[in-house]
């Protein structure tokens, strides 16, 4: 890669973002906990608009299936499985290192669900229970700003709902997947973050089958979902987040994985890990449609991780 020193001017600077070249920036995203052989609580960390291998941030617990959510300063990790369903969470300052935190308990203990946020509110969506229903499809929020208990949102569209993709716009969240027509978990939800009610079907992911433990990333304008399904798919989906209806194919993962984690800056969607268990980290335009590129690798082998970036479509 060229070096990218020197004095720039605007435009100059503007194009070499947007060809994902500029790498005096803060396109931070943060990969937390997942599993391998057994729980790890690793919190990665890598700027998306480079490329390249991962490198440590500090702990969270030891955990999988969990979710994450952030604004430009601060990113929360909620929920996942522990050796049993918990409802706990934990935030960190993005741009420095350090271990979690405390911050506040969802209202159930669950894992596999949804985390998406703008720059004040993040929410937790859908999820497996420990028992009957055994799905959840409540939704749940925090404000990022301050810590404590999260409050109760809303529910999916679907009496049961299993989802693991969170992405948004500043205004508009969007939840994948989730069952649709009460047959398969392909369906894709909305909610407006800044108000609180139920969630509004939305449209379907592509293939028709399954897409549960998908992967979700954005910019403020296009939500990219990757990955998911029983059968570990290599597909990547996308839909314009302000309007509603079907994904389109955007191209396919460098590999068929499922429980991915994704994290995106204004131009670039980044996922990392999966299963079957890989270190590896992929990466695509997001303007643009095609298959995805290698990134880099994280520190461990994983998946089940929860992701969050400093820089995503909600902010």
């Amino acid at each position: 890669m060229p070096s990218y020193s020197g004095v720039w001017n605007l435009n100059a600077v503007y194009q070499a973002v947007a060809a994902g070249n500029w790498t005096n920036d803060n396109s931070r995203a943060l990969f937390a906990a997942g599993y391998n052989t057994g729980y790890s609580n690793v919190i990665d960390y890598t700027t998306i608009n480079t490329t390249g291998n991962a490198a440590d941030f500090g702990d969270f617990d030891n955990r999988y299936l969990t979710a994450g959510c952030s604004s430009s300063t601060r990113g929360i990790f909620a929920g996942g499985f522990t050796g049993g369903y918990t409802a706990t969470s934990g935030y960190v300052t993005i741009n420095t290192l350090g271990n979690t935190t405390n911050f506040g308990n969802l209202t159930e203990g669950r894992r596999a669900l949804a985390g998406l946020s703008n720059s004040t509110r993040g929410c937790f969506a859908g999820g497996t229970l420990p028992g009957a229903p055994y799905v959840s499809n409540v939704i749940d929020y925090y404000t990022i700003a301050t810590t404590g208990a999260a409050t109760y949102f809303g529910d999916l569209t679907a009496s049961s709902g299993t989802s693991t993709g969170g992405c948004a716009s500043p205004t508009r969240g969007l939840i994948g997947a989730v069952v649709f027509g009460g047959i398969s978990a392909n369906g894709i939800d909305y909610i407006t973050i800044a108000s609180t009610g139920n969630a509004t079907s939305f449209g379907e992911l592509t293939g028709g089958g399954s897409r549960a433990y998908l992967a979700a990333a954005s910019n403020s304008t296009r939500g990219i979902f990757a990955g998911g399904g029983a059968a570990a798919s290599n597909t990547i989906d996308y839909v314009t987040i302000a309007s509603t209806g079907n994904a389109t194919d955007f191209g396919d993962l460098t590999s068929s994985r499922n429980s991915s984690a994704g994290a995106a800056s204004s131009t670039r969607a980044i996922f990392g890990g999966g299963d079957p268990s890989t270190n590896i980290i992929d990466y695509v335009t997001i303007s643009a449609t095609g298959n995805a590129t290698d990134f880099g690798d994280l520190t461990v082998a994983r998946y089940g991780s929860a992701s969050c970036s400093n820089c995503h479509g909600g902010l």
